[in-house]
């Protein structure tokens, strides 16, 4: 039989084991959770340089050759993928956050990057011939296109194929694809140009505030569901949400005439503003690096740093794979979001405010 002492040595030690698990399976779990928080859906002003900078590359140009080297990437078995090798590029435009590419007898190639999928461009790449990667990218690699004055590849990171690729034909095609979301500016042009940095003319205020109080949800899921509005996503939102000085959780139809305008005009601002410091950071580039967190950002992704209006802490709420970031003072009068990924372990011992943060 084991003594007493022995036996409390003994759970002593396997406590300090199982403490040693959990951690190590915390740890491990939230290295995961950092690296897929680093990545997020391209969103419009993201999507708007894309096809900007593709215009100037393949608009007009042969698509010579497709290579397809994941067969989770292609969702469409009609038409044929084949069918449109040979065919001309005659233009590209922007559905949701899909990136479509037109070609001769009215086809569409629609490529819906989702969270980790990225372009890449290599000018005068090896015209004939099968085309491969040499860098870390190969295990990445999806797809190829091979156009006639260089290769656009399409890479996704990480081990989900979540990326899509479909070949529809004509506007019918096109709707089937659409979910159906508001878009936020028309290209109406005013004079030589158009407004708002090309984007067109901004959504009314009483067409937006008919659409986002059409169901009473959050600000946050509402800016963010493609059903209402389009191009919007986890990273823009909240800078949106700040520029408003609007919580994420306030619910659509508990806002007032103020606040539905400071909304409305913080949405224009915020995407504007980013397309155009997105144009001038690429450049002549082909745009990489398209991610979540940029310099710049008031908000997302600068957990517990100071707020640039107010000073304060930045503050966020953890669910699944995204982030939403706040600041309590200028958005949530002083409160604090729960964060589920903490507030089910700590329970009463949530902070409920700000300055019980110190």
């Amino acid at each position: 039989m084991l003594s007493v002492f022995k036996l409390n040595q003994y759970l002593k030690s396997r406590a300090r084991i199982d403490r040693v698990q959990v951690v190590s399976t915390c740890s491990s779990r939230s290295m995961s959770i950092r690296a897929n928080l680093q990545l997020s859906m391209p969103e419009l002003p993201d999507i708007v340089i894309y096809i900007e900078a593709l215009e100037k590359r393949i608009q007009g140009c042969v698509l010579e050759r497709i290579e397809l080297d994941s067969p989770f990437l292609l969702r469409t078995a009609s038409p044929p993928i084949s069918s449109i090798e040979g065919k001309r590029v005659v233009g590209l435009r922007r559905l949701g956050k899909r990136i479509c590419v037109g070609l001769e007898e009215d086809l569409w190639l629609v490529l819906h990057l989702m969270i980790a999928g990225r372009l890449h461009w290599r000018a005068n790449t090896r015209p004939l011939g099968r085309v491969r990667m040499v860098s870390r990218k190969a295990k990445a690699q999806l797809a190829n296109f091979q156009f006639e004055n260089g290769v656009l590849s399409l890479t996704e990171a990480g081990t989900q194929r979540r990326a899509s690729l479909h070949l529809v034909e004509g506007e019918a095609g096109l709707r089937a694809l659409d979910p159906g979301g508001r878009e936020l500016f028309q290209k109406i042009k005013r004079g030589r140009t158009l407004r708002n940095a090309g984007l067109g003319e901004f959504v009314d205020l009483q067409t937006f505030s008919t659409a986002l109080q059409s169901e009473n949800r959050t600000l946050k899921r509402a800016l963010t569901d493609p059903r209402l509005f389009s191009g919007i996503g986890n990273a823009y939102s909240d800078e949106i949400l700040w520029q408003a000085r609007l919580s994420p959780v306030k619910l659509t139809q508990k806002l007032n005439d103020e606040e539905l305008e400071r909304l409305h005009l913080a949405i224009r601002d915020i995407l504007v503003h980013w397309v155009e410091r997105l144009r001038e950071e690429n450049g002549d580039q082909f745009p990489e690096g398209v991610t979540a967190f940029r310099e710049g950002m008031a908000v997302h992704g600068r957990y517990k740093e100071s707020c640039l209006r107010c000073g304060r802490k930045i503050q966020r709420i953890r669910y699944a794979t995204n982030e939403t970031n706040y600041c309590p003072t200028c958005q949530t009068g002083g409160k604090l979001l729960a964060d589920r990924a903490l507030s089910r372990i700590l329970r009463d011992d949530w902070p409920k405010t700000a300055e019980e943060l110190g």
